[in-house]
């Protein structure tokens, strides 16, 4: 992991953000698990954005609601129990800035927890 050379901004203005994927399971449901805490609420909607060095390409633009497990982890109800495995490129191939995304795309409207939640200011390191 230490090669891994994309970034994305911890502390955004704009709530909820893409957060950089460090691993998927192949499971029902996957278990996604971010570089650095991703903020996210329950019920918000993500999109992933897989670029196919980095495996798994058949979850590459699936989308659903997400489970907030811990700080770095939620659940994604798709099964990828079928899919190839999902794996960050190392080295300093041509690969090496090849970044898989989460992207918020939605909100369960039965909820609406992030559109009310106010992450300003962030507090000081």
């Amino acid at each position: 992991m230490a090669d891994y050379q994309c970034i994305a901004l911890q502390f955004p203005v704009i709530q909820p953000a893409m957060r950089l994927i460090a691993a998927i399971t192949n499971s029902n449901p996957c278990v996604v698990t971010t570089t650095f805490a991703h903020q996210y609420v329950s019920e918000t909607i993500i999109r992933f954005d897989i670029p196919t060095a980095c495996g798994m390409p058949q979850i590459n633009q699936l989308f659903g609601p997400l489970t907030v497990i811990d700080s770095v982890t939620f659940s994604v109800p798709i099964d990828t129990t079928t899919f190839s495995p999902f794996s960050v490129p190392t080295g300093l191939g041509p690969n090496i800035n090849i970044c898989a995304q989460s992207v918020p795309i939605a909100e369960n409207n039965d909820t609406l927890a992030a559109a009310v939640r106010n992450v300003l200011p962030y507090p000081l390191p």
